[in-house]
């Protein structure tokens, strides 16, 4: 997909046939590349975090939030080459940077607080429900009591204390650029203030990130006996070395993937005219699209991981803030203040729902653990 698909969409190529690659692109990236490597995570993470005692969580963040990093990451680098000769083009593509860093945060969480709400409401109603209502294909929420593994308590926990970290950083970084990163003489293109996340900021949440992750890295899930699907995992008879190159090369495969779908989902913005804060938006969507597969089956499909499934979750939009700290440092993350507002106030709101979310299933595993 990366080395042949890809080049049909240069420019010199008839709009047909860049239309045709567009679409293939988008189609086996989503539906054969991410969703085979978000298996291969879910399997390896597992078997790993039972042998290691670290948290399975940490080890698929670093996994499905690699994408998120390093896109940021190259659309800062391009808007540094562009600096001296294309202002305005530097400024868009920063913009790319911090739309893709953290408007991936937005979906991510998104969706893990719809994935719980749908398992609270299975709970509650004591039967099982679809994922998304009238759409079958996308799997069954089947109530807690009916899993053969229950998740552990001390996994919420721990979901629960990163996703305030998460809160924690996410607001100081907002604060951060309103108070000191102002762009005095922003480009004549731009509608509006334009707001900067300043280089010292860069590097305090970058230290904070890496701390924390380093903190929560221990597992916390109790010793159990393996099921008959655990034992047949074929990861299970595999040495370290080979799951830790399987982990490697699952996010090698996502980061080709994604960068050749953003390459697509770029062609289709100059096709059409989207603008480039669309295009980074929808670049988002396809970094984070591992994350959402991972929580996505824990849900429907439950192991026992459900909890650990969530730290992964907040534990990814951690490193994807490392990553946005990352790209601070280099000097490209921008923001214009509308886009500012709307996204910070949705990712502290969405983070917000979800531990609300997480803290009701909680309740409900006490008082049903009382029950049992």
């Amino acid at each position: 997909m990366r080395f042949v698909f890809d080049g049909f969409l240069e420019e010199h190529y008839a709009l047909p046939l860049r239309v045709a690659a567009l679409v293939v692109i988008l189609f086996f990236g989503i539906f054969f590349v991410l969703k085979g490597t978000a298996k291969i995570i879910e399997e390896t993470t597992g078997v790993l975090s039972h042998r290691t005692k670290l948290a399975g969580g940490m080890l698929q963040s670093i996994g499905t939030a690699f994408p998120d990093m390093v896109l940021g990451v190259v659309a800062a680098i391009i808007s540094l080459r562009l600096a001296k000769t294309d202002y305005n083009a530097a400024v868009n593509y920063a913009i790319i940077a911090a739309a893709t860093t953290f408007g991936s945060n937005i979906y991510n969480i998104g969706h893990a607080f719809w994935c719980v709400l749908r398992q609270n409401l299975a709970n509650k109603i004591g039967k099982s429900i679809l994922m998304f209502p009238f759409i079958k294909g996308l799997g069954t929420v089947r109530p807690i009591k009916e899993h053969a593994v229950k998740p552990n308590l001390e996994e919420f926990d721990n979901s629960i204390d990163i996703l305030n970290v998460l809160t924690i950083l996410t607001a100081v970084v907002a604060i951060s650029m309103v108070l000191f990163g102002k762009v005095a003489n922003p480009p004549s293109s731009t509608n509006g203030d334009l707001y900067q996340m300043v280089r010292p900021v860069g590097f305090v949440i970058f230290f904070l990130g890496v701390f924390f992750m380093y903190r929560f890295r221990r597992a916390k899930r109790e010793e159990h006996r393996l099921s008959v699907e655990e034992e047949e995992n074929y990861y299970q008879k595999k040495s370290n070395k080979v799951i830790f190159f399987h982990l490697l090369f699952s996010g090698i495969a996502i980061f080709l993937a994604a960068e050749t779908m953003v390459n697509a989902v770029k062609v289709f913005s100059d096709i059409t005219g989207t603008p480039f804060v669309v295009t980074g938006i929808l670049a988002g969507i396809i970094g984070c699209l591992g994350e959402i597969i991972v929580i996505h089956n824990f849900t429907i499909n439950p192991r026992g991981r459900l909890g650990d499934a969530l730290v992964g979750v907040a534990m990814d939009n951690i490193v994807t803030t490392i990553g946005a700290s990352i790209v601070a440092i280099m000097g490209g993350i921008f923001l214009g203040g509308n886009a500012l507002i709307l996204i910070f106030v949705i990712i502290l709101t969405l983070n917000t729902m979800l531990i609300w979310q997480i803290s009701k299933l909680k309740n409900y595993f006490l008082v049903f653990k009382k029950v049992e």
